[in-house]
């Protein structure tokens, strides 16, 4: 544009027989094109670095709110973690479904950040889950959490499909419910009904609820019918990507982020042990229950955090703590002296995206602090640190 105005005028000047004014300053206006041209590209690269990576889901059909959430989450693992509670809506400590109560919001005087859910049962139509939940509070429950900006993910301790038994009654299951198997068709209803739930997640606008499942959690560990032991490591694979195939696919689900979360691990060989592949893993985890039970065992936690965050980094992959914490908190400075310790020497990559707790279901049986716990005030000093996030401290999750 700068030399085509050029050029009008100096038609005038060109006429008058200085065509050599005309030549230079065509020159200078063509010299200051490509220094535009320059700068104007130089800009978009600086631009660039410090717009959010978007993240890809596995589900090439996820929702808008499903995309932007799992790219917030590798956002916000790269400033804090997130703080969750499994169950922490429901019920706490000598209460039980009361509306605006959480044990975590009694003590701190906010909600996690993150809630949990388990959705066992749910494949046998009952109207609770294994935990006494009614699957109908539970939508609700998760629409709340969605509503707040928080986020919900969601585990399965399925029955044994053969046995009939609880998810710990470890009768081999998996090569009978894969396709060609004698039970393949109870599992495909189970699937329905698991659709069924996920599709009936919906928020004011009508849009799908995100949120983060975790199937066959635990694998590397032997005490579920679907873990070490009990199946080969191709028939677990098989599992998974057929149930990710099965939902997406066949039932149009496309409002979920799909979690592989081990047991502990002590080598990357290990944790990956039963990997399904890139194509189907939006986020990788681990529990551990055991390297977080005090100070002496520090260092072992520390090491399998970095071993997560560098696998989850090379496969650029959202990494979180999917199960943590020590039953009852007997050690008054655990928050602090174990937990939030070991966090902070987590090796930066960046960290992981939360980090979540087990349930409090009873007084012998509880793993987040309630009014009046000898870990309340230690509590109280994690909930401060500046690289924690409880509800109140997390942007919008669901827009870019």
């Amino acid at each position: 544009m700068v030399e085509t105005i050029l050029k009008s005028v100096l038609y005038f000047v060109d006429d008058q027989g200085c065509s050599y004014i005309y030549l230079l300053l065509l020159s200078n206006a063509v010299t200051m094109k490509i220094h535009f041209l320059i700068l104007l590209g130089f800009l978009l690269i600086v631009s660039f670095l410090f717009l959010p990576v978007y993240a890809e889901p596995i589900d090439i059909r996820a929702t808008i709110e499903t995309r932007n959430l799992l790219t917030n989450l590798r956002e916000i693992a790269k400033k804090g973690i997130m703080f969750g509670h499994q169950d922490a809506l429901a019920y706490g400590v000598n209460w039980k479904n009361k509306k605006g109560r959480s044990d975590v919001k009694s003590v701190v005087g906010d909600f996690p950040a993150v809630v949990g859910w388990d959705i066992g049962h749910l494949e046998l139509g009952r109207e609770q889950n294994l935990d006494s939940v009614s699957f109908k509070d539970m939508r609700r429950w998760i629409k709340k959490v969605y509503q707040s900006g928080g986020v919900n993910t969601i585990s399965w301790h399925a029955d044994n499909p053969i046995s009939g038994g609880s998810s710990w009654e470890t009768s081999p299951a998996v090569v009978s419910i894969l396709p060609e198997g004698s039970h393949h068709h109870i599992y495909l209803a189970w699937l329905d009904r698991l659709a069924g739930f996920f599709l009936s997640l919906k928020g004011n606008r009508g849009e799908y609820i995100p949120v983060v499942f975790r199937p066959f959690h635990e694998q590397t560990g032997s005490w579920f019918w679907w873990g070490r032991g009990h199946c080969t490591k191709e028939q677990y694979i098989q599992l998974w990507q057929f149930t990710i195939d099965y939902l997406t696919v066949v039932k149009n689900v496309h409002n979920v982020l799909y979690a592989y979360s081990t047991d502990v691990f002590n080598s990357r060989e290990e944790y990956l042990m039963f990997y399904p592949g890139d194509d189907y893993v939006d986020i990788l985890g681990f529990d551990d229950y055991h390297s977080i039970k005090s100070i002496e065992t520090l260092d072992v936690f520390v090491k399998r955090l970095n071993m997560l965050t560098s696998i989850a980094s090379e496969k650029e992959k959202v990494a979180i703590f999917s199960e943590t914490g020590l039953e009852t908190i007997p050690d008054p400075n655990w928050w602090t002296g174990v937990l939030l310790n070991g966090l902070h020497k987590m090796e930066p990559k960046p960290g992981i995206a939360w980090v979540l707790v087990w349930r409090n279901a009873w007084p012998s049986h509880h793993y987040a602090p309630y009014p009046g716990h000898v870990s309340g005030d230690d509590f109280k000093a994690f909930y401060r640190d500046k690289k924690i996030f409880f509800l109140k401290d997390i942007p919008s999750l669901y827009s870019k």
